[in-house]
């Protein structure tokens, strides 16, 4: 018969029995002189002294020694005591000197003097000493050694939240489905009537950046409501059950002040698929943890007003018991925002900023595609703290600009010294970018070139801005884009002959591009639409994962060398017929090193008219 391990505990009371046992000991060893009587021993010939000085009160005698009282050089009476002598006329200097004879002379101090001495003083001293300790310990595990199953997580309320909707834009969807549970906290009658029950949790999903933490602050905001928040790695602890703790003790608080709303940042790291591998890699504390959680949901009644968010970015890796319904009943996608959403955080950020009145935000919008709204909040704090470095006191449409490319391709650098062939080279491959790409049909236009080295390497580029937001990209885009990344190399070939590593870039973009169309576009006529590969993570990175065999794979790879030169073969064709105009581009870009996308149209309409 097996024996339950809980059962098998030593109650609190004998480890309290222990430890007094210990430290009664450690006090008759460490304090034994707090309990022993403070008795001075002088020799006779000193007793003699102190009687003829008749500094001597009180004289008792015992069977092997005589203890008397006496003052001391600062006139302080004291106890001494010394050796028994053959001395006849010692009682005679004592009544002389005025001393008294007494049965006894008490050797210790009072009763309550002697405790606190020999049992007070040395429980305090062991009382700091274990306060020391377990600070240090507290100290090496990051956390209080004595609060391990506190939750720590941080409790705003709604003075301190400070955030509404309004202070979250680009997310209308996002903030449509959230809406529904502030108008429950709000209004949970309504709801009781029909029989309605409020969503136990929400999860928010979306690459970093996209504003999910804001928008579970936003929800506490609007819903006037406590908000716990608190990350999943500060579940995670170096003792087993120590983050199971941690989580019935949030949920307990959260309970104590329904209607509330706990959010949990970056769930994913407590929220893993369960591997079944006890003993063998498997991760004991933070399964017991995510079990905790599950039993936790499952536990607590919605109708009391208790909201849990969780945020991730690795939707993928939750357990599934974590993401049915009765638990997270609600998924929302947090995604990037479009064009209109990032014009409306650009203004959003833009409030407290002193702008230009000429800004256009929407020139903005289309440069930044693919931005998230951290990033488009960075653009906005650069382009303040150019216009501060250039000494203004607003914010222009050129440093918005230039903040756009700061944070694309890096700080100039412009100290970098390049000789004039390279910088020839440069131009002419930049330029070669920009001549194809205004050649082909449906391609976006070109914004600016330039052959400013920047902070992350680029020796040059060529920006292209949409004219209007794109959501679908067809075969001949793609295409096209292989065309335009060829471009560079391209024009280097034509004009100078030879190649160069400026290129290194544009090939890993090209390659990737010709190997999404075949694999997971279904853009190639040797495969069809047949997927070979599939994308890990999708907010996280690009990494993919093969679903085709070996044989299969060799062919892929033939297959976009194949799509990849044809399209430099298209390039070389564009830059051989307008070898005059490149030349003549090329010269205007080394005079000027940055161009913009109306100077190059400019010089192109008047080479075509000619």
């Amino acid at each position: 018969m097996k024996t339950d391990p809980k059962n098998t505990r030593k109650p609190l009371a004998f480890y309290y029995v222990i430890a007094m046992l210990v430290l009664m000991l450690l006090n008759a060893l460490v304090f034994p002189s707090l309990m022993s009587p403070r008795v001075r021993e002088v020799s006779y010939s000193e007793f003699l002294t102190m009687i003829e000085e008749k500094r001597v009160q009180e004289v008792a005698m015992d069977t092997d020694q005589i203890v008397f009282t006496a003052q001391n050089a600062e006139g302080d009476v004291s106890i001494y005591k010394t050796g028994l002598w053959p001395d006849e006329k010692l009682v005679d200097r004592l009544n002389e000197s005025g001393a008294q004879f007494t049965a006894a002379i008490p050797t210790q101090d009072s009763p309550l003097l002697s405790f606190i001495t020999g049992w007070v003083l040395p429980i305090v001293f062991f009382v700091i000493i274990g306060q020391l300790m377990s600070r240090m310990l507290a100290k090496r595990m990051g956390g209080n050694a004595m609060q391990f199953g506190k939750s720590n997580a941080k409790v705003y309320v709604e003075s301190q939240t400070g955030k509404t909707f309004a202070d979250v834009a680009g997310q209308d969807e996002a903030k449509e489905a959230l809406r529904e549970i502030v108008d429950f906290l709000h209004n949970p009658d309504k709801y009781k009537a029909i029989g309605a029950s409020l969503p136990k949790g929400a999860l928010l999903v979306g690459p970093p950046g996209t504003g999910k933490t804001l928008l579970a602050k936003a929800v506490a905001g609007e819903a006037k409501v406590p908000f716990f928040s608190i990350s999943g790695s500060e579940f995670v602890e170096m003792f087993v059950g120590m983050g199971a703790a941690k989580v019935r003790d949030l949920f307990k608080q959260a309970a104590e002040k329904a209607p509330c709303i706990v959010f949990i940042d970056e769930i994913d790291t407590i929220g893993k698929k369960r591997d079944g591998a006890q003993g063998m890699g498997g991760n004991d504390e933070r399964e017991q943890t995510l079990n905790q959680l599950l039993t936790e949901m499952d536990g607590f009644d919605g109708a009391k007003g208790v909201v849990i968010l969780a945020a991730t970015n690795r939707p993928e890796s939750l357990d599934k018991a974590l993401l049915r319904p009765g638990r997270f009943d609600r998924r929302i996608p947090v995604e990037l925002p479009d064009l209109q959403g990032r014009v409306a955080i650009l203004k959003v950020h833009a409030k407290n900023v002193k702008m230009d009145a000429q800004v256009d935000f929407d020139t903005i919008g289309r440069a930044t595609s693919g931005a998230s709204g951290a990033e488009l909040a960075n653009i906005i704090n650069e382009a303040a703290l150019r216009a501060v470095r250039m000494g203004r006191d607003t914010v222009t449409q050129t440093d918005l600009e230039e903040s756009v490319e700061t944070v694309i391709a890096g700080y100039q650098r412009k100290g970098a010294v390049i000789n004039e062939r390279e910088k020839k080279i440069i131009a002419y491959h930049e330029i070669g970018h920009a001549l194809v790409a205004a050649r082909l049909k449906d391609a976006a236009p070109v914004h600016k070139i330039t052959i400013i080295p920047r902070t992350s390497g680029a020796l040059g580029y060529t920006m292209q801005v949409e004219e209007e937001e794109r959501v679908l990209m067809s075969r001949a885009d793609m295409l096209n884009q292989l065309v335009i990344l060829t471009g560079g190399r391209a024009a280097e070939e034509v004009v100078f002959h030879t190649i160069t590593s400026g290129a290194s870039n544009d090939i890993e973009k090209a390659t990737n591009v010709a190997r999404t169309m075949i694999t997971r576009y279904g853009m190639s006529d040797q495969f069809g639409m047949v997927a070979l590969e599939t994308v890990n993570n999708p907010y996280l990175s690009a990494d993919t994962s093969l679903m085709c065999s070996q044989d299969t794979s060799a062919r892929v790879d033939a297959e976009v060398q194949k799509m990849i030169a044809q399209a430099h073969d298209k390039a070389i064709e564009i830059l051989t017929n307008d070898r005059d105009l490149m030349d003549r581009l090329a010269g205007h870009l080394l005079e000027k090193e940055t161009i913009t996308g109306v100077e190059f149209m400019e010089i192109m309409e008047k080479e075509d008219h000619q």
